[in-house]
This record gives C-alpha cells, structure tokens and sequence, in this order.
C-alpha cells in the first residue's frame, strides 16, 4: 500500500531524511517510532505531497504521490483540527465538502462513521461540549469521511487518560479490520506493542529496523530481562560474567539479559554472596529493543 524508497530531504545544511526506506502492507497496522526529530512529521508531509522530497520516490497503492493520491489518504495530525463551535456532524460535512463531497449524498455515510467512532448519539453536540477523548475520535473520523485506503494516525492518544486510550486503540483495531491501513506514529511502545503488525523504528532521518515484534526480538539475545536491585552492582554483574548475562541499565536500574529462561532460585543461586533487595522477571519487551536499537545501530539492519 505505501512504499517509500531512498528518500532524502535537507533544510538547509540540515538533513532530516537520509535515504529512507519503508513499506507498508495493505490492510495492516505499522507502527513508525522515533524520537522527536527523527523525521516523522517529515516524512508524513511528504506523502501527503505537502513537502517535495529532494530525492526518493513514494507510491500509494502503487500510484507515485501526486494530487490525485491526497483522495486515498487520510491523516489525523496529533493537534486536532476540528471546529469547536460547530457539531460533530458539522465539522464532517465541512471536511467532506473540501473533499469534493456532495452535501446531499454524503449524509449516510457521516453517520456511519459517527457510528464507527461511537458518536452518533452527539452528532448535533458543539465539539466544544465533547470530552478530550471523544474529540480525538471525531478527529479520526475527519480522516475517515471520504473513505481512504491509508489512514495516518500522529500520536492518536497522546494526553487522554487510559479509558479514553483503550478506546481509541479499539478505534484503530477495527479499521483494520475493515481493510483500511494504518501508519501509526507513537511515543507509546506498549501502544505499538498492542496494535502494530509491524514496527519501523527511526533515528536521523532513516530506518534502523524494521519488522514485527517477532522479529524484532531476536535484536536481543534474551528469553528473559532479569532486573534486580543491590549495593553490589559492580559485584554482581562480576558475579554473572562467567555465564554470559549481558548487562544494561533500564530507568537507572540493573537488568541482565538471560538468555533462555530459569528457575528463580536457581538464578538467585547464581548471585551468592550479593546482597539482593529486590528482584523481578520480565519478558523482553519493545522497550528494551528501541534503546538498544537507537543507541547501538547507526546503520539500517534487515532480517
């Protein structure tokens, strides 16, 4: 559905993408992560042919972007841009007619998405009067009202409260299953963890790796991320060495990687004689790859 190839851009003297490399499948989630000027809204602008590329080329549906592809895609950018003293209802017919839309015909369908993002009971309720949460899904049904095949979600849930997240993320989860692919941008790994067949991540303008979670986990030569809490830190990761627990620290705490999963007093037996506070046991999440990805790989790595 979306295939983006050597892509380049500069500001200046200033590169933001450096031969950039994506694609997307259609009808899946895929996840794009990265820190705040990695290239993200960049690239996003790009496809939507808001920004020329210096170099690269990008199809949609196997078409080269160009004005007649803005009518397949629909973005919801992270600030709303809804119209808070007009309705619900409103602001669909608004974004419709700027679609090109017919007023007249297009009234079944505004309801159907209003129904889709469980807002039909306040399709004549001022946005203004709407929770932060509903507002979020009205502005993900702006990017639905003339029915694209790629839909692009900048950091949907950033700010809601966890309720509201769920909500949005069984959103998303159903537009997949209606067929309709998604590029998602998250700051949230359990999001992408959740939601994203695959996951790209991006660090200076280029993909570093890109694949499922699946894949993504053989990065880490781990079946467990031990994690344990001591005044003998250099004592214990000493202690260890001879069994091949490479160590790392998560949020400032000690973590070791196992490389396939023990019996907890056997691994506490192997830490004799450190004195151990706390210890716990976690499987080898998202997290763990995304730091080691951005702060280890400066060049792209495929499976």
């Amino acid at each position: 559905m979306l295939n983006i190839k050597n892509l380049n851009k500069s500001y200046g003297k200033r590169q933001v993408l450096q031969d950039l490399n994506l694609n997307v499948d259609s009808g899946e989630i895929y996840g794009l992560l990265g820190a705040n000027g990695a290239g993200k809204t960049t690239t996003i602008n790009i496809i939507c042919n808001l920004l020329k590329a210096d170099i690269g080329d990008i199809k949609i549906n196997n078409q080269l972007i160009s004005e007649s592809t803005k009518k397949i895609i629909g973005i919801a950018p992270q600030e709303n841009i809804l119209y808070k003293t007009l309705t619900c209802e409103e602001n669909l017919q608004f974004f419709a007619e700027i679609y090109g839309l017919n007023r007249a015909t297009v009234q079944k369908q505004i309801k159907e998405i209003l129904a889709a993002v469980n807002l039909l009971d306040r399709a004549k309720n001022p946005v203004e009067t709407l929770s932060g949460g509903m507002q979020r899904r009205l502005n993900i049904a702006v990017a639905l009202v003339h029915q694209p095949k790629l839909v692009i979600l900048d950091e949907p849930t950033t700010g809601l409260d966890i309720e509201a997240r769920y909500e949005i993320w069984e959103l998303i989860r159903q537009l997949k299953h209606q067929g309709i692919t998604v590029l998602l941008t998250t700051h949230l790994l359990d999001e992408a963890e959740r939601l994203c067949q695959k996951i790209g991540i991006l660090k200076d303008g280029r993909i570093l790796v890109e694949g499922s979670l699946a894949e993504l986990r053989n990065l880490i030569p781990a079946q467990e991320i031990l994690t344990i809490k001591t005044t003998q830190e250099k004592e214990a990761i000493a202690c260890v060495q001879k069994y091949g627990f490479t160590h790392r620290y998560y949020d400032n705490e000690l973590a070791f990687w196992l490389p396939e999963s023990w019996d907890l007093k056997e691994i506490i037996s192997q830490f004799e004689g450190i004195s151990i506070d706390a210890i716990s046991r976690q499987p080898v999440r998202l997290e763990h790859i995304y730091l080691e990805v951005t702060q280890k790989y400066s060049s792209p790595k495929s499976f």
